[in-house]
């Protein structure tokens, strides 16, 4: 069934008939599909390749990538309808944002080879798509980078590792950041869009043990003499890949101030229902006054990144996102919700520090928002050179 917040809730001006026709859609799918595996999902670490590829029969996958390519044929709204109605269940698992920065990766810079051979097999949920970046030396720092793509050939050899990696246990292509010219700097460096399937030398590690997100199969990756066809270069010329990484930015931070804002509504709609529910000293908790104010004070916290996130989806729709108001919508919403889950947790007492509420789970989740993507001190410093 369809989320509902509280009846006041912001209808998003740029909701129209049929998307609420594909939110209707996507909410059935994940509480049939996914609310229930939920439980199962976390103690096995990963969601399993199953419920991708009913996602894509569903068309939920590539949902802003053109038909031609394979995909829906839709905007950045239809994406972040599907990112809302995960994030405001909690359901944290389902990989669908790094799934979709990597196909967009294809659809803007690969080559029309590329495209075509990839895309399709991605919005049907049969490549999991990843993001091969961070390595254990190296996070933000992007020109830290040390795995290594030497041209023999047809081929590129890849030597290197990569950790924290989303999807990184089920992938099936990854956008994999080397450096093909190692002593050249950020000019120096690539991304090779690497189908894992039988892949010789290729190696996945361990699924790491993360304080939240613990249905996501974020994983350590190992390349030892990984043979890659050269036609799998993005883009089909060397030492774009730091332009091409940049250029897909705002999207990326977009995309995370969705989740961020969606959780924060998700957590604040099942905090009101439950101090509604919960009796203390004779009478709900939601008559005492400080739980009033703190309400007041997280509907306005929430309904201000609402206003801020909406623009940002349609200025993405429209081609006008710059980096810099991506970053702040990244790094002022993630901050807003752990604030905001923080509170939530201590509005249900001893019971939001369970795992089984909602709340919980939110919580330790969003932890990670104000780090992936480019720490939110990043954003700062982002945000001040433009000043």
């Amino acid at each position: 069934m369809p989320y509902h917040g509280p009846m006041n809730a912001r209808v998003s001006p740029w909701m129209d008939d049929e998307l609420a026709i594909f939110r209707d859609a996507a909410s059935r799918f994940i509480e049939t599909e996914m609310v229930p595996n939920e439980e199962s999902w976390r103690k096995q670490q990963h969601v399993g390749r199953e419920i991708w590829r009913k996602a894509g029969e569903t068309g939920l996958l590539c949902t802003d990538v053109p038909v031609e390519y394979g995909g829906v044929g839709g905007d950045f709204r239809h994406e972040a309808v599907l990112y809302e109605e995960l994030a405001r269940r909690g359901l944290s698992g389902f990989g669908q944002g790094v799934h979709s920065i990597c196909a967009h990766y294809l659809v803007n810079h690969g080559t029309e080879d590329q495209k075509h051979r990839l895309l399709p097999r991605m919005a049907s949920g049969e490549l999991i798509g990843a993001i091969g970046m961070t390595e254990p030396a190296a996070g933000s720092d992007l020109q830290g980078i040390r795995t290594r793509a030497i041209r023999d050939g047809d081929d590129y050899v890849v030597n290197g590792s990569k950790i924290f990696i989303t999807n990184g246990y089920l992938s099936g292509l990854i956008a994999l950041v080397v450096k093909t010219q190692p002593a050249e700097g950020a000019k120096g460096t690539s991304i090779l869009m690497v189908e894992t399937a039988a892949l010789a030398g290729f190696r996945v590690g361990r699924i790491l043990d993360k304080m939240g997100m613990k249905s996501q199969d974020t994983a350590e990756l190992f390349f030892e003499n990984v043979r890659v066809p050269a036609a799998n270069l993005l883009g089909g010329a060397e030492g774009k890949g730091f332009y091409q990484l940049m250029g897909d930015l705002p999207y990326e931070r977009a995309l995370i101030a969705v989740v961020g804002v969606a959780a924060m509504e998700g957590a604040l709609a099942e905090t009101i229902k439950y101090v509604k529910e919960r009796k203390a000293f004779g009478k709900s908790i939601a008559e005492f006054q400080n739980t009033k104010f703190k309400l007041a004070e997280l509907a306005t916290k929430t309904r201000i990144a609402r206003v801020f996130v909406d623009e940002c989806i349609a200025r993405i729709v429209a081609g006008t996102l710059d980096t810099v108001t991506a970053s702040m919508a990244k790094y002022w919403v993630t901050d807003m919700q752990q604030e905001v889950l923080d509170e939530c947790v201590q509005l249900h007492g001893g019971y939001g520090y369970m795992n089984e509420y909602l709340v919980c789970r939110m919580f330790a989740d969003a932890r990670v928002q104000r780090i992936y993507g480019g720490t939110n001190e990043i954003m700062k410093e982002l945000i001040s050179r433009s000043l």
